[in-house]
């Protein structure tokens, strides 16, 4: 129990009281009296067991002439899990991993245990028979210092290790070359010097190991570097040269196309308006616009969104992002600088239109189009009045504006991109509830050459792909399966995470997805429909949503028969069809029409 005076009491004023919980005299036996906003933590003495029921009371003094006060209390219950412990060489090696690089966060108990608890950056396998394993361990920008811990080698059964972007120095150890599962590691970004080990080099040629090195500037990437580097010094030291002077001559000549292009980047509109396209704004500029920040309209994972109105009365939302203010300003700075690269090629009317950016001094900023009816998770969220609840018709044509946005992403963009944060807090409306994708901080580009890509698990909780999560391969049927939860979402009104109890929560899937295989569809629908809906509708839609959320990637449909299906239900196609063909960013045919049983059906045939 947590007690702080919250009156600055006078002379004649007294507050003093006991404290009982059951037959425990929490203070002792001692009159208590709260100090002035200072906090008195009081603890009952033993655990309380054996009743069902237990009062605490908080009675007070004779001497006190104003009452008793409590400002928190927290129960505790202790859970006795019968899993199987963590492997010991396991244990054993994180914590001394822990103990070397002094590692904070949530690093306490055991690493893979429970489940749902395991320590943060790592990723475990729990087999039937055998104790869990370490599979994946993500210490990117943790601040690491000195050199690899010779602890890692007794991690015999982990496939992935990042170290990437901490101050690691010394020689790459041999023996990370002989951990039998490894197959991915990422130690760019360090201090690293020396030779890289024949064996990892051996393992990255024959493509079984995918190594990243770079960024680490007293590092010799080969084995023969050594060998070859007296004979080639005369040779190389006239290349630089040769190098720079061609390099000044480039930089030079790029600096005015620079110039060049953002003069021409303001383009004269039909009916004579300024329209900023894809241009540099000033820091000087962005706080015009904005008011001096004076009107906040949301906040990110890297910065806060404000309100703004350009010159020509354009209204827009500036994104700002402040390095000096996060914890990892290499982090932020790279997705912000991939978010921009990834706007300037993307034109679609259902991705959020973005105007420009700014970045100046650590200040940097992204302009879009301002979203006036926010984002979907606030209007799904919405529970004092029914009347501004979503219709189940505006939230399936809401479902097919993002599916649409996530085909072109997929299908037409060359390369594909893969968005990695679909959520329905990306999920922007505007004044007619329109939806358009926002937020590319985390997209990746996919080459049509390789599968899947490989890269440290990011994403929000909720909307993740489990595939993803265990194996780091990342391919567009990640972006399915988080558009799957986005379905369920409009379906039930409910969060990513569904609350049971106050202690007890569980991912949507895992609470909606039963009750709809077991006919049981009416217990999860939204209540704010109040009965008012079709259930064959409801049904199909959640035929969908299943099929998108399987567990495995090869069993979800890609994104254009999602399309497909969605045109079928909501009716009204070809209308819809004219209407986003002059803004549909050069969309590609979606094919034949398929049905959800035939999509279902061929997909349970592979």
């Amino acid at each position: 129990m947590h007690f702080a005076e919250i009156e600055l009491l006078d002379s004649n004023a007294t507050r003093e009281f006991n404290i009982y919980c059951g037959n425990y005299s929490c203070n002792g036996g001692k009159p208590f009296r709260p100090k002035y906003l200072v906090t008195t933590t009081i603890q009952i003495p033993q655990p309380l067991t054996g009743q069902i029921e237990y009062t605490c009371s908080f009675k007070r003094t004779p001497n006190s002439n104003r009452p008793p006060i409590l400002n928190a209390i927290e129960v505790f219950a202790i859970r006795h899990y019968n899993a199987t412990s963590t492997r010991d060489q396991d244990v054993e090696a994180i914590l001394d991993i822990k103990s070397a690089y002094q590692v904070k966060g949530k690093w306490m108990g055991d690493p893979c245990v429970p489940k749902n608890y395991s320590w943060d950056g790592l990723t475990c396998d729990y087999p039937l028979k055998d104790a869990p394993t370490i599979l994946s361990m993500n210490l990117s920008s943790t601040g690491l210092n000195g050199e690899i811990a010779a602890s890692f080698a007794n991690l015999k059964y982990i496939r992935s290790l990042d170290l990437s972007r901490n101050n690691l120095t010394g020689p790459i150890p041999n023996f990370l070359g002989d951990l039998p599962s490894l197959s991915l590691l990422n130690l760019s970004g360090n201090q690293l010097n020396g030779l890289v080990p024949s064996n990892l080099l051996e393992k990255s040629k024959k493509g079984s190991l995918k190594l990243s090195i770079d960024n680490n500037p007293n590092l010799i990437g080969s084995v023969n570097d050594v060998k070859k580097g007296r004979k080639i010094i005369a040779p190389v030291l006239a290349s630089v040269i040769s190098t720079l002077v061609l390099l000044t001559i480039v930089g030079f000549v790029h600096r005015k196309f620079t110039q060049r292009r953002q003069r021409a980047s303001i383009v004269k509109t039909k009916s004579g308006s300024m329209l900023y396209e894809h241009r540099r704004f000033t820091y000087a500029q962005v706080v015009s616009m904005t008011n001096n920040f004076e009107r906040s309209i949301g906040k990110g994972g890297f910065g806060t969104v404000y309100h703004g109105q350009m010159t020509n009365n354009t209204q827009v939302a500036v994104k700002m992002l402040y390095l000096r203010s996060i914890k990892a300003p290499c982090q932020g700075s790279n997705e912000f600088e991939n978010e921009v690269q990834l706007l300037m090629r993307v034109h679609h009317r259902n991705l959020v239109s973005f105007i420009g950016y700014c970045q100046e001094d650590g200040n940097m900023a992204l302009i879009y189009k301002y979203m006036a009816q926010g984002n979907l998770a606030s209007h799904l969220s919405v529970t004092d009045k029914y009347s501004n609840a979503l219709s189940w018709d505006r939230r399936l044509r809401i479902a097919l504006d993002v599916a649409q946005g996530l085909e072109y992403l997929h299908d037409d963009c060359k390369p594909a991109i893969i968005h990695r944060d679909v959520k329905t807090a990306n999920i922007l409306l505007n004044e007619r509830l329109e939806a358009k994708i926002g937020d590319f901080g985390l997209s990746r580009v996919f080459n049509d050459e390789f599968t899947h890509v490989s890269t440290a698990v990011k994403g929000t909780f909720g909307y993740l792909d489990p595939e993803y999560c265990n194996s780091n391969n990342l391919t567009e049927k990640s972006d399915v399966y988080s558009f799957g939860v986005v379905l369920l979402q409009l379906i039930t009104g409910k969060s990513a995470i569904v609350r049971i109890t106050n202690s007890e929560r569980i991912s949507l899937i895992d609470w909606a997805i039963p009750m709809v295989v077991g006919g049981d569809i009416r217990d999860v629908i939204d209540p704010k429909f109040e009965g008012n809906y079709d259930i064959k509708s409801f049904q199909k839609v959640a035929e969908i949503a299943r099929a998108c959320t399987s567990p495995k990637s090869i069993d979800r449909p890609h994104m254009r028969d999602v399309v497909v299906e969605l045109k079928e239900y909501i009716g009204n196609e070809k209308a819809l069809e004219s209407e986003s063909a002059p803004e549909n960013g050069g969309c590609m045919n979606s094919g034949p029409v398929q049905t959800t049983s035939e999509i279902l059906s061929s997909l349970s045939a592979r």
